[in-house]
């Protein structure tokens, strides 16, 4: 059979609908998002709370959002660059960032409703599969619900996005959840080794790629890792600015904005032009038409 080329005829475009702008742009997942952010109408126009993660080159945000007619407000927020104040100072990308990042909104979160200390979630992570539960006390809260909300990143098992799902939920926050995308988890066993999980947690990974490297190249170990050797920082030295940063988060969550160096709104005034006002522009013109005529009357004189 012929090949035959399907023409689009007037009743296909009079149809056709653009799909929203964030769409075409390829940002919006909104198939994912319509059931991230549909609320049940028995739940009488509560807010449905996302956490949400996303990651750059440089940096881990996270974000406790929810959703209104007007567009999402964002409750609270962490980064990793943040977390310099509690002792990590390097590696602010990788998978224990990450969880300690998602530890932080966690706590900072529940700080600013009144409810972190009832729910301290676990203070002692061993790597295991651990959701906030209501407590038994009667006229008790009920645990902040929060939904992962990933956007465009790829679930795949050992993602950094889910070392921030496990800080949030260690730092006392509920989020549905189960063990199938932490580091550790076996697909033909079905279990999660918890040993593995618990070594991510605290940088164990990043330890012992540090041996590694020293033992197999130590001259692409002393460039790769020089900014840790230049403040003494070694392999066994990981595990404890983890868990001394993870103590710190707990004692003292609440976002305190750095001091700038510059005041750069100052120094960018120092450059800025102002415009002229009409008067100005016509005195301008009238000084150039002047130095014209000057300049040519000068001419004609030597000639």
């Amino acid at each position: 059979m012929p090949f035959v080329k399907k023409q689009k005829n007037d009743a296909y475009f009079s149809r056709f609908q653009v799909k929203y702008r964030r769409r075409r742009e390829g940002k919006t997942d909104y198939y994912a998002r319509k059931r991230l952010v549909t609320q049940a109408k028995n739940k009488y126009n509560a807010p449905k709370y996302r956490l949400v993660v996303r990651i750059t080159n440089r940096d881990i945000i996270v974000q406790v959002v929810y959703a209104r007619l007007q567009g999402d407000f964002v409750l609270t927020q962490a980064r990793s660059a943040e977390l310099p104040r509690y002792g990590i100072e390097h590696g602010l990308t990788n998978w224990a960032a990450a969880y300690a990042t998602g530890l932080l909104v966690a706590r900072r979160a529940l700080t600013k409703l009144g409810l972190a200390d009832k729910y301290q979630g676990v203070t002692e992570p061993d790597g295991t599969l651990t959701l906030t539960e209501a407590l038994d006390e009667e006229d008790a809260p009920r645990p902040f619900k929060a939904y992962l909300d990933v956007g465009l990143k790829r679930t795949s098992t050992g993602s950094r996005v889910f070392g921030a799902l496990k800080g949030a939920s260690d730092g006392g926050i509920y989020i549905p959840h189960n063990d199938k995308r932490f580091p550790g988890y076996d697909a033909e066993s079905k279990e999660l080794d918890a040993e593995t999980l618990q070594k991510y947690i605290l940088g164990g990974h990043v330890a012992e790629y540090m041996e590694s490297l020293e033992e197999e190249d130590d001259e692409r170990f002393k460039k790769q890792f020089s900014s840790y050797l230049a403040d003494g920082i070694g392999s066994e030295d990981i595990e404890e600015i983890y868990q001394n940063a993870y103590a710190a988060i707990r004692e003292d969550p609440v976002f305190k904005p750095s001091e700038k160096a510059k005041d750069w709104k100052a120094e960018s005034l120092k450059y800025k032009v102002n415009r002229l006002t009409l008067d100005e522009r016509r005195a301008k013109i009238a000084s150039k038409i002047e130095k014209f005529q000057a300049t040519g009357a000068l001419e004609s004189d030597e000639e």
